[in-house]
């Protein structure tokens, strides 16, 4: 079963990659497309919708997922959130790592969470939701060279080191990704003749 990532983030693919084995999981540059579906949606629930919507046109014969996430920063009212792949521009991960640290550099509050919703449609268009959430705060520098956009920033409660320094194997056991991808298992199991 093809699975369609509504991604043209490497880093995210490989992830689902790894957590999705039961699909054979192809994101918009395996198949040679340049898709970008503009985030207008003023919460992650709102820019998940139109991210399936946009993509599921193109592949009603797959399996389609999409998914929103971002870091939230407490002290920054909720920063970057919806914008966190675009906080200090255009992707550029480097720059928005600088932005959040520049942001706190006068706070004793560096609480955060990173927030992850996905939404999984079937070729006969039933839908599974799932939300996954993880918590930490975020160190005065980045530390370690693993994974992408926030993690060398992001110090994990749960793996006492900074997303940065985690293997993928260690991240995605408590990762927002991970834990929102296996409340999506366990909604497909749930929902499986609804889905196939």
């Amino acid at each position: 079963m093809r699975l369609i990532i509504a991604t043209n983030n490497a880093g995210k693919l490989a992830e689902y990659k790894k957590l999705l084995t039961m699909f054979e999981v192809v994101g918009l540059k395996d198949l040679n497309l340049n898709i970008d579906i503009d985030e207008t949606g003023e919460t992650f629930h709102e820019n998940v919708q139109l991210k399936i919507n946009g993509i599921y046109k193109f592949f009603v014969k797959d399996f389609v997922l999409a998914d929103d996430s971002g870091l939230v920063v407490n002290a920054l009212n909720g920063e970057p959130g919806i914008f966190s792949a675009r906080y200090a521009g255009n992707h550029d991960d480097l720059a928005n790592i600088k932005k959040v640290l520049d942001k706190l550099k006068n706070s004793n509050d560096r609480s955060a969470y990173f927030h992850n919703e996905i939404i999984l449609r079937s070729p006969n268009g039933f839908e599974i939701t799932a939300i996954g959430e993880t918590f930490g705060k975020i160190l005065e520098q980045p530390v370690g060279k693993n994974g992408h956009g926030y993690d060398p920033i992001f110090y994990s409660d749960d793996l006492k080191k900074s997303f940065g320094m985690a293997s993928m194997g260690e991240k995605n056991l408590v990762s927002h990704r991970g834990r929102a991808v296996k409340q999506l298992l366990e909604e497909i199991k749930e929902n499986e003749k609804l889905l196939f």
